[in-house]
C-alpha cells in the first residue's frame, strides 16, 4: 500500500479577496491589496517548511469578465508587486516562474514577467509559480496545438503531452488548497491535479496565514494516497 509521500508541490486557489473587502465596506481592489500580504506570508511559510514548489492561482482566463476597473487594478498590482518585491525575493533566493497564456497580457507586464523569471532562474530555493491568465482547459488545448505544430505523429501518450505543458518540469500538485469556503477547482491545474489531495477552508484569502498552511499540510500528512491501488 502506498502511503502519503513527501510534500513537494502545494497549489493554492486564492479566493475571497472581494468578499473580504465587501465585509469591511471597502472597494474590491483593497481586498486584492490585502491578498498580496497573504501571498508574502505564505511564501515565507512555505520556505520555512521546505516546500520546493508553491503555485498560486492569481488570475484566470475567466477573470477578464470582471469589471474593467477591477481588472485594471489587478494588472497594476502585478506591476507594483513584481517591481517592488523583486530585490527582496532575490535575497530570499526564491525562483519566480509563471504559467498561463502570458502573451495575451499587456506588453509591459509580459516584459516584467520575463525579466523576473530571468533574474531568479538560478535560485534553488522555493519555486513560486504564479498562474496568470491561466486556464486548465486552455493549457491542454495549447499543448495539443504545440504538438501539432511540432509535427508529432503516432499515438499521443501522457508523456508526450506533458512535454508541451506550460511548465513540464514542475511536479504535479500534491496538495491543492482553496480558501473562502468554495468547493470547486475552477479550471486550475486540470491535467496536473489527477491525484492531488484537496483542502478547503472557510477563511478568505487575505486572512490566510502560516497556521492555516500548517493546518493544511498537517491534514495532508494524515492521509494515505493509494493512486488507484487497494
Amino acid at each position: 500500500m502506498e502511503t502519503t509521500k513527501k510534500l513537494e508541490h502545494v497549489a493554492i486557489i486564492m479566493d475571497g479577496n472581494g468578499r473580504w473587502a465587501k465585509s469591511r465596506g471597502l472597494p474590491r481592489v483593497m481586498g486584492h491589496h490585502a491578498g498580496v500580504k497573504a501571498v508574502e506570508r505564505t511564501v515565507r511559510a512555505a520556505k520555512e517548511l521546505g516546500i520546493p514548489y508553491l503555485s498560486l492561482y492569481a488570475f484566470s482566463t475567466e477573470n477578464w469578465k470582471r469589471p474593467r476597473g477591477e481588472v485594471l487594478g489587478l494588472m497594476g498590482l502585478f506591476r507594483y508587486y513584481l517591481r517592488s518585491k523583486l530585490e527582496e525575493l532575490c535575497k530570499e533566493e526564491v525562483r519566480l516562474r509563471f504559467a498561463g497564456e502570458l502573451t495575451a497580457l499587456p506588453e509591459d507586464i509580459v516584459a516584467i514577467l520575463d525579466e523576473t523569471a530571468e533574474k531568479t532562474k538560478e535560485f534553488r530555493g522555493t519555486q513560486l509559480i504564479t498562474c496568470v491568465n491561466y486556464g486548465g482547459r486552455r493549457e491542454i488545448l495549447d499543448a495539443v496545438n504545440k504538438m501539432l505544430t511540432a509535427g508529432e505523429t503516432g499515438p499521443v501518450t501522457e508523456e508526450t503531452l506533458q512535454k508541451y505543458l506550460y511548465l513540464p518540469d514542475v511536479p504535479d500538485p500534491d496538495l491543492i488548497i482553496r480558501t473562502s469556503g468554495e468547493l470547486r477547482l475552477s479550471n486550475f491545474w486540470l491535467w496536473q491535479s489527477a491525484y492531488s489531495e484537496y483542502y478547503f477552508t472557510d477563511k478568505y484569502w487575505p486572512d490566510f496565514d502560516k497556521q492555516d498552511l500548517l493546518d493544511a499540510v498537517g491534514d495532508y500528512y494524515e492521509r494515505e494516497r493509494r493512486y488507484g491501488k487497494a
